[in-house]
């Protein structure tokens, strides 16, 4: 896993086998990375990464020029792991130990970007879209 681009392009992370989570590829990062840089500017954005994980996500908007980025996630080692990886590298990164339905349910504030990467298991991707919907919590 490795931050593909901006300020701290290059900087890898191997995550401790005992997470929980099966990060998003390089390859898959880049390309989705890739479509979004040719239709928006980064900088002085905000961006809402749930189902959080490792933090690969939030690394790169941080890397990339967002100004916030708030990583939601429930599991408390996952939670710790971007915690200690975003001071290591000196990212801002704010991070919420919740269930990512739960805390868009208390959500009061507006993200220029939503990433969401849920579990294969995960059954209530209708809900959550209903819930940024309906709370317009996307700019």
């Amino acid at each position: 896993m490795r931050i593909i681009s901006g300020l701290k392009k290059g900087i890898r992370f191997t995550p401790p086998s005992n997470l929980p989570v099966r990060p998003t590829t390089d390859r898959a990062k880049e390309s989705i990375f890739n479509i979004l840089e040719h239709r928006y500017f980064f900088d002085n954005k905000n961006c809402l990464d749930l189902f959080s994980g490792t933090g690969n996500i939030a690394y790169e908007f941080a890397s990339r020029g967002c100004n916030e980025v708030l990583a939601v996630d429930r599991n408390h080692k996952c939670i710790d792991y971007i915690k200690k990886n975003s001071e290591k590298i000196d990212l801002k990164i704010n991070v919420i130990e919740s269930e990512c339905l739960s805390y868009l349910n208390k959500c009061d504030r507006k993200f220029n970007f939503i990433f969401a990467d849920p579990p294969y298991s995960y059954q209530s991707y209708k809900e959550l879209i209903s819930i940024i919907n309906s709370k317009k919590i996307i700019k």
